[in-house]
């Protein structure tokens, strides 16, 4: 669906945000991007909304360059960024301005959000929280029901209720012809809802796999004296959390953030064990 090949970009006067990322997305998925702050993932974001040019490579949805933001291309897309300023407009008005663009817009979907949301369809939107107002672009990048919904940091400004109720949200809305691309650094937020996990570092992609892999080689458990020369990471504090290499281990729950830590710590242990799945 989505395919990214040799993307590089940079800032006027800036070191390179993203140098050589060559990625694929696919429908029927909800992908966490992950990295620290300033590692260029709302640059990527943006990169694929066509909101930014690279300044080499080729970003492409369903065959199409997005760098052309041809009608055809941005119906397909929708993006809920992380900044943004929405007019002072009933909160109808804005959907209707807006959904007549997606062929496949819902108005059920939309407005039964906003009720879930306990906002109104005659708030202005202006006079909303800023957590209100992600409520509302949220609802209507669902609502849209394009083939790629692009959301960079969702859950910042929602309180905890509010970020349950967005991870139980998008799981029943992704399906076979969607694929989600979500954003951000906060990984306990999402942890539940991630099929596959990108990591960006030093403007590169260090890590790109589905999580059925990681279960597949990677074990998580508490380090001790016992296992703790096997580990392939481990937190700092004696019977911390680690990762081992699974061998004949059950398989444990994946722990998004202790892999994040990991990779950025590890990354050609964990890389070089995953990818034996290619080969052994």
């Amino acid at each position: 669906m989505l395919t990214l090949k040799q993307l590089q970009f940079h800032y006027p006067n800036s070191r390179p945000v993203l140098k050589s990322v060559n990625l694929s997305f696919k429908p029927g998925g909800i992908y966490g991007l992950f990295g620290k702050n300033g590692e260029g993932k709302s640059t990527l974001m943006k990169l694929v909304s066509g909101l930014l040019n690279p300044k080499m490579g080729l970003c492409s949805l369903k065959g199409r360059s997005t760098q052309s933001r041809s009608v055809a291309t941005l119906r397909d897309l929708f993006l809920v960024p992380e900044d943004f300023e929405l007019p002072g407009l009933p909160i109808q008005t804005y959907e209707k301005v807006h959904s007549s663009f997606y062929p496949n817009f819902s108005k059920e979907t939309f407005y039964n959000l906003i009720e879930e949301f306990r906002l109104s369809p005659n708030q202005v939107i202006s006079r909303l929280s800023f957590g209100q107002k992600k409520k509302v672009l949220i609802a209507l990048g669902l609502a849209a029901n394009t083939p790629l919904l692009l959301m960079d940091e969702p859950t910042n400004g929602l309180d905890i209720p509010s970020k349950s109720q967005l991870r139980r949200i998008l799981a029943s809305y992704v399906d076979d012809g969607k694929c989600i691309i979500i954003a951000t650094h906060q990984v306990r937020d999402l942890h539940s809802l991630i099929d596959h996990v990108v990591i960006l570092d030093n403007a590169q992609v260090i890590f790109d796999s589905p999580l059925s892999d990681v279960s597949e080689k990677l074990w998580f458990g508490k380090a001790s004296k016992e296992n703790e020369a096997s580990a392939l990471f481990s937190e700092s504090t004696f019977g911390g959390k680690a990762i081992f290499p699974r061998e004949d281990r059950d398989e444990s729950e994946i722990d998004l953030e202790l892999l994040f830590n990991a990779v950025l710590t590890e990354p050609t242990q964990i890389n070089t064990l995953l990818n034996s799945i290619n080969h052994g």
